[in-house]
């Protein structure tokens, strides 16, 4: 890793270091260093700079909540805001406990993009009538339930060999 002014450039080990522990973040630092042929320590040592500088923001764990017996909807919700209260508006989403993703796009006009998740439908429908229509600055919202999802995921880092 190097960092010259305020910018932060990762070397190959550094991409293989990330993209081994996105594929299984419990695994030791010496089951990396022998995959990647280098000693425990110099992983240590990469995992705690990239951890310092909030490249590695947090370590997590999916659990399908289904399988053991948690029944759940999730939608996503578009919301149309007053463009003075967008940002406003994105931060209060963030802080409820039923929004799990919130993010802002701008196409004809700016709008915020939120995936929701709740135990049933009278809890959403509670939850967008309760919480999110009586924002200020929220003028419409467009709401979609999934009904099936395929895939979920981060991005998946993905090491290119130098030619």
């Amino acid at each position: 890793m190097k960092i010259r002014s305020k910018t932060i450039t990762l070397d190959e080990l550094d991409w293989n270091i990330l993209q081994l522990l996105q594929s299984n973040a419990k695994q030791t630092f010496t089951e990396m260093g022998r995959k990647l042929d280098v000693a425990h320590s110099t992983i240590y040592e990469r995992i705690k700079k990239m951890e310092e500088y909030g490249i590695i923001k947090k370590y997590t764990v999916s659990v399908d909540l289904e399988k053991i017996g948690k029944r759940y909807i999730t939608a996503f919700m578009t919301i149309f805001t007053d463009p003075k209260e967008s940002e406003a508006v994105a931060k209060k989403l963030s802080e409820m406990r039923e929004v799990v993703e919130v993010d802002t796009s701008l196409s004809e006009e700016l709008l915020i993009i939120t995936k929701v998740v709740a135990e049933d439908q009278e809890k959403l429908h509670s939850f967008i009538a309760n919480k999110v229509v009586s924002l200020p600055g929220v003028l419409r919202i467009r709401t979609s339930i999934v009904t099936k999802k395929f895939k979920e995921s981060g991005f998946p880092i993905k090491v290119s060999k130098p030619k």
